[in-house]
């Protein structure tokens, strides 16, 4: 994962080397159902995470509810390196470029294709179901959002536990 940073020429410091949060969502597929994440701050205003996807790795479909008062979570997603394909609530696209994990097809059910590449930015706004594909050679987006509360997120599949490991 580092390398992905190193060719993005993302850098970081050792604490946050130390803070990566890795998310297999408790499915114990990480390299296809997975996310490396680095919170830079996460405060009562707002939030800054790098996302790092694997070649083909997927963030599994969920959405931030209202929670606390709030909406829920508004993010931009903003793609640093490499390509991912973000699904969110919409039209369907006819055919995606994303491939569905294997045996999760029921826990995918919006399809909506947004092509991400370097440069390209989209905002999710509150409430609205979306997973995302990084393509075949791995892909960073910053996240931009209002304060981020994962262990609300509601996910489709119910196999999933939001719950964080951290390498250290």
């Amino acid at each position: 994962m580092i390398d992905y940073l190193d060719t993005a020429g993302i850098v970081l410091t050792e604490q946050e080397k130390e803070n990566i949060e890795i998310a297999d969502f408790g499915l114990g597929q990480l390299e296809e159902q997975g996310l490396e994440l680095i919170t830079y701050i996460n405060n009562e205003h707002y939030c800054a995470k790098e996302l790092v996807l694997f070649s083909n790795q997927t963030c599994p479909e969920h959405k931030h509810p209202p929670v606390l008062g709030s909406e829920g979570k508004t993010e931009t997603f903003r793609c640093r390196w490499g390509k991912v394909w973000l699904y969110v609530e919409g039209e369907p696209t006819p055919s995606i470029k994303a491939t569905v994990p294997q045996g999760s097809e029921a826990h995918y059910t919006v399809y909506h294709e947004i092509e991400l590449k370097a440069g390209d930015q989209y905002t999710i706004p509150p409430n609205t179901l979306h997973w995302f594909q990084a393509a075949e050679n791995g892909a960073i987006v910053s996240e931009f959002s209002t304060t981020s509360r994962d262990e609300y997120d509601i996910f489709t599949d119910p196999r999933i536990k939001r719950v964080p490991e951290t390498n250290g």
